[in-house]
């Protein structure tokens, strides 16, 4: 029997707090726009069936008969989702990963022209930052 421990213990995935069997940052922060249809359906699968730490092992040959892959598209499709952070593996073992917050894009500081610059309301200050977040 495999003993099952964590690749990325710091990364172990949380049930979400929302009505949903599914994390709604998948979709919410565009993770599944990112995946090939190959890629959603093993990610699907590995929730389906991973325990509370997102741990499950399935063998290739399995997951290719379960998900009518042919064997070197299952070893794509597992790689495009250890790019995109979703999962990790060490064979026999998947992870499926707690999602990361999508990073906030930094705030390019410009040189002022005017020494008055400096003396903004706090508030006015975050807007226009928030404002520039909501545009990226």
């Amino acid at each position: 029997m495999v003993t099952k421990t964590p690749i990325c213990p710091d990364r172990i995935r949380k049930v979400p707090r929302q009505f949903s069997w599914l994390d709604g940052r998948l979709v919410r922060d565009r993770h599944l726009d990112q995946c090939s249809h190959c890629g959603a359906a093993l990610y699907l699968f590995l929730v389906t069936v991973s325990d509370a730490q997102g741990l499950s092992y399935y063998s290739d040959k399995t997951l290719c008969r379960r998900l009518r892959m042919e064997e070197f598209l299952l070893g794509q499709t597992r790689h495009e989702l250890i790019q995109l952070g979703l999962i990790s593996y060490r064979k026999p073992l998947y992870q499926v990963l707690d999602l990361t917050p999508k990073p906030a894009k930094p705030v390019v500081l410009t040189q002022r022209s005017h020494p008055e610059d400096d003396m903004r309301p706090f508030g006015q200050i975050l807007r226009t930052i928030m404002e520039a977040n909501d545009h990226d």
